[in-house]
């Protein structure tokens, strides 16, 4: 019998065959009886024969989709912080940006009377872009007598730059820099949509990176190679000025009334901005929390070279129960206090609705396989982390004070629930992770862990 007529014939009897007609399995491999086995889990036959069909041609998420679900939702909010106008950050990993720059843009326009503000996103995202690129270029100079199979040096060319980043980012980045209205520096269409600059930006530095290390090789002394550092920021720079634009060192301004009057026009630096009308000490006044239950709770950790800036601070954080950390962002939603919040927030988000629920979507009943990871086992696997920062601003209380749902300001722009999303109390516990609240809602017992000397994490932990 030919091989065509094997093969044939092994078609027609099941994958069991094929693997019976091969060469022999070795230690661990799939033997023709453990196929035999395996093949009992879907039968081709009935329901499972309609399932194959239908997802063949449709998104598992549609099919997935839980029509229960939609009549039990609510959009009223016992307790709201006024919000006015939803940003986008469009095709950009700039959500920490948006989401730091919006709970400041919601201070400013309640404490000053503004009926209208955007701040510009663009403006910090330039100095954030440059700041990154100099962290990576003296951190290569740090580690240049290490091997490149070191995990470290492996790790900081595997992320010579991204347009992501954290509260300590934006703490960093504004109080150096400050602020200007958007107006002052508008977005580009490479601020918008980053990818292409990031990938010229990355090849660059990386360049750089090997040169500083040859460098290094060749007996050149810190002072030297510091210098050259400097020139190569230059073109760095030059490569930002022509995506971005030039920041401003001073602008003119006018502030102006509900109605569009004119009210004053003053003549400002970014520096000068941000002190006049907003001023906060946002790298004291401000504590990161954490729900991470892979970690022990009320400690105090710090994760190695996670900063934006080469001399700015590195992440720290409150790891709490997640009921620890509602108590204090209720408190601050009482107080009309938007947040820094940051979740997993591709998990069963549902976009058409602008919800986050757990109930969602079924595919556990869709394809009769349970998923059954807590939060801690997703966390130690790589299957879940904080992915998207978004302004926690609003709670639904019950008659207890126990929360029901929470809305977040988010930057996708316009969309459902005027560019919110609402999640349940029961996806907050699953996929919050990281929230920012001003001092004066943390507890005595937070205060006292803020003492603590930090555990230091690698920067290639699994949550980070």
């Amino acid at each position: 019998m030919n091989r065509l007529l094997i093969f044939t014939a092994a078609l027609a009897m099941g994958s069991s065959a094929l693997l019976a007609d091969s060469p022999a399995v070795g230690k661990g491999g799939i033997t023709p009886e453990m196929m035999t086995q395996i093949r009992k889990g879907y039968s081709d036959q009935g329901a499972d024969r309609a399932l194959r069909n239908a997802i063949a041609g449709t998104d598992l998420a549609k099919l997935a989709t839980n029509a229960s679900t939609a009549n039990t939702r609510d959009t009223h909010f016992s307790h709201r912080v006024k919000s006015k106008g939803i940003t986008d950050q469009h095709s950009s990993g700039r959500c920490w940006l948006f989401t730091g720059l919006n709970m400041l843009r919601s201070q400013i326009m309640a404490e000053h009377n503004l009926p209208q503000l955007t701040l510009s996103q663009n403006y910090n995202f330039f100095w954030d872009q440059l700041e990154k690129s100099n962290l990576f270029l003296q951190s290569i100079i740090d580690t240049s007598s290490l091997p490149m199979s070191d995990r470290k040096v492996e790790y900081l060319f595997k992320n010579p730059l991204s347009d992501g980043g954290t509260f300590t980012g934006v703490a960093d980045n504004l109080m150096k820099y400050g602020i200007v209205p958007t107006e002052v520096m508008h977005e580009t269409l490479s601020s918008d949509n980053t990818a292409k600059m990031s990938r010229l930006m990355n090849l660059k530095l990386r360049e750089f990176g090997l040169e500083l290390r040859d460098m290094k090789a060749a007996g050149k002394k810190q002072k030297e190679m510091e210098a050259r550092k400097t020139s190569m920021l230059t073109d760095l720079y030059r490569i930002l000025a022509l995506n971005l634009g030039t920041p401003p060192s001073e602008f003119s301004w006018t502030r102006k009334d509900k109605d569009g009057t004119p009210l004053e026009t003053k003549t400002y630096t970014p520096q000068s901005f941000y002190k006049e009308f907003a001023g906060n000490d946002l790298q004291s006044d401000y504590v990161m929390l954490m729900n991470d239950p892979s970690r022990p709770y009320y400690r105090l950790y710090e994760i190695d070279l996670d900063r934006h800036s080469y001399d700015g601070h590195n992440w720290r954080y409150v790891n709490l129960p997640v009921d620890d950390i509602k108590k204090m962002a209720i408190e601050s939603i009482k107080d009309s206090t938007m947040m820094y919040f940051s979740c997993d927030v591709g998990k069963e988000l549902d976009r058409e609705s602008g919800t986050c629920d757990l109930n969602n979507f079924d595919y556990e009943s869709l394809l009769g396989v349970k998923f059954g990871m807590d939060k801690a086992q997703r966390i130690k696997t790589f299957a879940s982390s904080s992915s998207h920062a978004m302004t926690l601003m609003a709670v639904d209380l019950d008659e207890n004070g126990q929360p029901k749902k929470w809305m977040v300001e988010n930057s996708w722009g316009p969309g459902a629930n005027d560019g919110h999303l609402i999640m349940t109390d029961r996806w907050f516990d699953e996929y919050m992770f990281r929230l920012v609240v001003r001092r004066k809602y943390i507890t005595p017992q937070v205060e006292e862990i803020l003492k603590q000397t930090p555990t230091m994490l690698p920067c290639w932990d699994p949550m980070f």
